[in-house]
């Protein structure tokens, strides 16, 4: 099997590491670098559970080979509480307990830290990125209680 080195920016810390030109990104990140945090469900690009920023936009890793990665610049759901502190979206999540089993959980998380970032407003926010994401446990009521706190927080922050 070819194998190649690749170099990307995780979470803010650069990683070189060798990789079969077959990996996944969702392979690479959990096998290799062993970031756990981004789950994998279907395979196939549809439940959402292994969604990670590439360069700022949601990917479903589990679609995109590790070596078209090289040279990126990676955010997954590690990178997201600053100091071992919950992001407020985190902390609703806690709070409404949105996240039951959590295999959904961090998928969900970083596709909101990409609507937030991105200036959506809070019901498109939550329609679109619950849209492309699959929960078994929640029945999502828990998940859009949490997403509509956080929402009042921000509103409030302002």
């Amino acid at each position: 099997m070819r194998s190649m080195e690749i170099t990307v920016l995780v979470n803010g810390r650069k990683r070189t590491a060798p990789t079969e030109a077959r990996t996944l990104l969702s392979d690479f990140l959990r096998h290799t670098l062993r970031l756990t945090g981004t789950h994998v469900g279907c395979e196939q690009g549809a439940c959402g559970s292994c969604t990670v920023l590439v360069d700022g936009e949601p990917v479903r890793s589990c679609l995109m080979l590790a070596v078209q990665a090289d040279s990126s610049r990676l955010e997954t759901v590690e990178g997201l509480a600053g100091n071992g502190e919950l992001t407020d979206l985190q902390q609703a999540m806690l709070e409404e307990h949105g996240l039951q089993c959590g295999f959904c959980t961090p998928g969900l998380l970083m596709a909101l830290h990409h609507a937030e970032r991105t200036g959506l407003d809070a019901a498109t926010t939550t329609h679109e990125v619950l849209d492309g994401h699959l929960c078994r446990c929640t029945g999502y009521g828990s998940i859009r209680a949490a997403i509509e706190r956080h929402w009042r927080r921000v509103d409030v922050a302002e």
